[in-house]
């Protein structure tokens, strides 16, 4: 049982408390970070982004050309931004849900969740195959409606749905009014652990990685692309950009995607007593069915991951530090937390931690190509990355072979999504947007803005 003698008598005080960064990256177990360039080099391939986009291009590229060389360019350190900040669900989707993909690409819904599928199974077979230990689980999805209006959502009558009584037998919370298993299509990870396991596989293979290397710009000299750096040059035949919500280096692409703060809470270890208190045998993923939703789940080592709902955009598209760590949101997290969990009013949390995600105006990621197909890009995953990055890397790679293949042919792949308007209209439209999402979860009902932004195929989630 966790010891009480000191417990923090407000939500305020156990924040202060808390450790301001994610339990992934508070761990003896992070690797030191590697050197950076060193001065000018030639190369194959360039990724810019040590994030999981970069990290499955660089394994992949090895992996379906031997010998070519790589070279992977993080301005950070690997896993150090949403990569290692993120809550370590890894889902089939590609299309962020079957709503948004049956809407989007009615066409192609079937075939891209088939891909879905296989590009999980992909992700699985690599952890395998490379040993990395990083507490790859498939315990299913757990879907829960908490207002009255959200429980029609769940299709009750049909396999998978659970009513009050069993959902709540399943995990103990009053909260909950129905709910859905999916045992298939979703993993959960240790997603700083799967990143740094594919950058030692990647440089098993010769990838060379440096971190610490800031790309300043990127230029075509005598048929050859030049990617300058803080510390270098590099001359290379190729480049992938995987740099998602920072400021990409195509300027085509800056207005494709909106920087979006996400923020997150994890407790201490349960005891075993509290453990049972909550039921949560089968420690599946769960998420509840609002606009702005909280995703949680349960830690290798029984702690209570609980994060999203606030998603916070700030004017001028900023990214900055110090947005990392916003006392109201983690103070309203706290709140809900217990509000779900009420028998668990005694544990505090150890960790609170934000960071930035990319949100493109139609949920999922988009690809493309530039200078004459020599420069390959993906962003816009909007939170589901983890699983999505490594399709986005065999897309890209497609994109460089200039091939055609099954996934280059994609109606996703083909078409970008419309782009998000200049200030100050960014602002002002996200924040009515976020308004109606929020009255929406509360009345049940969608208003006059939500469904023009519907016709139009433009969006904001949480």
């Amino acid at each position: 049982m966790t010891d009480q003698t000191h417990r923090p008598t407000t939500v305020d005080d156990d924040l202060d408390r808390a450790v301001p960064q994610s339990p992934w990256l508070d761990t003896d177990q992070r690797p030191a970070p590697r050197p950076p360039l060193d001065g000018d080099t030639e190369t194959d391939l360039v990724v810019v982004g040590g994030g999981f986009t970069g990290l499955w291009t660089a394994l992949r590229a090895v992996e379906r050309e031997p010998g070519r060389r790589v070279l992977l360019l993080e301005a950070d350190r690997i896993a150090e931004h949403a990569t290692g900040r993120n809550g370590g669900f890894c889902e089939a989707s590609l299309t962020h849900g079957e709503v948004n993909g049956r809407e989007r690409w009615p066409a192609e819904f079937d075939q891209l969740q088939r891909l879905g599928l296989e590009n999980l199974a992909g992700i699985g077979d690599t952890v395998q195959r490379y040993g990395i230990d990083c507490g790859f689980s498939l315990p299913g999805m757990l879907t829960v409606a908490t207002r009255p209006h959200e429980v029609a959502g769940l299709e009750p009558g049909t396999p998978g749905f659970l009513d009050a009584a069993a959902v709540r037998a399943l995990v103990h919370s009053p909260t909950y009014l129905a709910g859905r298993v999916v045992p298939e299509g979703s993993a959960l990870v240790d997603p700083a652990r799967l990143a740094w396991g594919l950058a030692r596989a990647a440089e098993s293979l010769g990838v060379h990685i440096a971190e610490g290397t800031r790309v300043t710009d990127l230029t075509r000299r005598s048929g050859q692309l030049r990617v300058t750096t803080s510390s270098g040059t590099v001359t290379a035949a190729h480049v992938v950009l995987a740099t998602n919500a920072f400021r990409p280096l195509l300027a085509r692409l800056r207005f494709h995607t909106v920087p979006v703060y996400d923020y997150v809470l994890a407790t201490e270890p349960l005891s075993a007593e509290q453990l049972a208190s909550i039921g949560w045998e089968g420690r599946q993923g769960i998420a509840d069915s609002g606009n702005q939703f909280h995703y949680y789940r349960l830690t290798d080592d029984d702690r209570v991951l609980w994060g999203g709902y606030d998603a916070i955009y700030h004017f001028g598209r900023r990214i900055d530090s110090a947005l990392e760590d916003r006392r109201a949101t983690h103070r309203l997290l706290a709140e809900q937390f217990y509000e779900t969990f009420p028998q668990l009013a005694g544990v505090r949390f150890t960790h609170r931690w934000g960071g930035v995600i990319d949100t493109s105006t139609r949920f999922a990621a988009m690809f493309g190509s530039s200078w004459r197909g020599r420069v390959a890009y993906a962003l816009g995953f909007t939170g589901l990355g983890v699983g999505a990055s490594r399709f986005a890397a065999d897309v890209l790679l497609d994109l460089l072979s200039g091939r055609a293949t099954e996934r280059t042919r994609l109606e996703m792949v083909r078409r970008r999504p419309l782009p998000f308007p200049p200030e100050p209209l960014a602002w002002i439209g996200i924040q009515l947007t976020r308004w109606s999402l929020n009255r929406e979860d509360a009345t049940g009902r969608r208003n006059l803005w939500m469904r023009a932004l519907d016709r139009l195929g433009l969006g904001f989630d949480s």
